[in-house]
C-alpha cells in the first residue's frame, strides 16, 4: 500500500447512530473507475457528508471458491474532503500501484472495492504498543547506519520508550498496514513490525535495536466493501444505468 507522509487526523466523538464508513462511500469509488473507463457515463454525485478523513482505496479481485485478491490499494494519511478524495484515489489505486498493471474495463464485473476511513490516530509508547485486529500501524525509523548497534536478540516491551536515545537521520524508512492486515496473515506483533519494516525498504537483518528505532503510530478504521453487482444496482437506482 503505497501512502504519502502522516499528519494526524482530527479526533472528536461521533454522533449517535453516525456511521464513518458506508455502502455509499464504496458505490461513488466505484462510480468514479467506471465513469473514468466509460467516457459517455455521467458519475452520480455523492449525498455523504464531505468530511474529512485520512483514506485508503483497496481493489480486490473475486474468484469463484477462493479468497479475494488484491488488484490495487493506496491511500492517505492526510486528510482529504470525502467528495474530492474518494474520486482521487479511486482512480489512483486502479490506475498507478506500481505493484499491478492499471485496471481495464473488462475487470471491472470481477471487482470488489473497499473504503477504509482512518481515525483514532495515537503515538505508541512502544513498537509493541498496539492490539492486533483493532489497530493499524503506521512506522517510521531512521537509517540502521545511524543506530549504536548493540545487538541484542529478544524484544522488550519497553522498546522506543521515551526515555531511550533519540536517534535522528536524514534518512528514514516509513511503511503502514491496515488493521486488517495482520489478523488476515495471522502475524503477531513481531511479525507484523518486522514485515512493515522491509516494506518500508531494509533489506538487511532486523535486530533488536532497529525495531527500538521504531517509531509507532496505532490507528483504527471503519471500512465497508461492495462488489460489482451491488454498484449496478445502485447505479440503475440513483442514476443513469448501467452502460455496457
Amino acid at each position: 500500500m503505497s501512502l504519502v507522509p502522516p499528519i494526524p487526523a482530527a479526533d472528536g466523538p461521533e454522533p449517535v447512530g453516525f456511521e464513518v464508513c458506508t455502502a455509499e462511500h464504496c458505490f461513488y469509488v466505484f462510480d468514479a473507475l467506471y465513469c473514468a473507463l466509460t467516457p459517455s457515463a455521467k458519475p452520480i454525485a455523492p449525498t455523504f457528508p464531505d468530511e474529512k478523513y485520512p483514506l485508503f482505496v483497496t481493489w480486490n479481485t473475486i474468484r469463484p471458491g477462493r479468497s479475494p485478491r488484491l488488484r490495487g490499494c493506496i491511500g492517505t494519511f492526510d486528510p482529504h474532503p470525502l467528495h474530492e478524495g474518494l474520486a482521487e484515489y479511486a482512480l489512483i489505486s486502479a490506475f498507478r500501484d506500481h505493484r499491478f498493471r492499471k485496471i481495464t474495463k473488462s475487470e471491472l464485473p470481477s471487482l470488489e472495492c473497499g473504503v477504509s476511513l482512518l481515525t483514532d490516530f495515537e503515538d505508541a509508547d512502544s513498537y509493541l504498543d498496539w492490539t492486533i485486529g483493532v489497530h493499524g500501524i503506521h512506522i517510521s525509523f531512521p537509517h540502521p547506519s545511524m543506530l549504536n548497534s548493540s545487538s541484542s536478540g529478544a524484544p522488550s516491551p519497553l522498546s522506543s520508550s521515551s526515555y531511550l536515545p533519540r536517534i535522528t537521520s536524514r534518512q528514514t524508512f516509513s511503511a503502514t498496514y491496515l488493521p486488517e492486515v495482520m489478523p488476515e496473515q495471522g502475524w503477531d506483533k513481531i511479525d507484523a513490525v518486522d514485515s512493515a519494516i522491509q516494506k518500508a525498504g531494509w533489506t538487511g537483518t532486523i535486530t533488536e535495536d532497529i525495531r527500538r528505532s521504531v517509531k509507532l503510530r496505532r490507528y483504527q478504521s471503519r471500512k465497508h466493501h461492495v462488489d460489482w453487482d451491488e454498484y449496478v444496482a445502485w447505479r440503475n437506482e440513483h442514476g443513469p444505468e448501467y452502460e455496457i
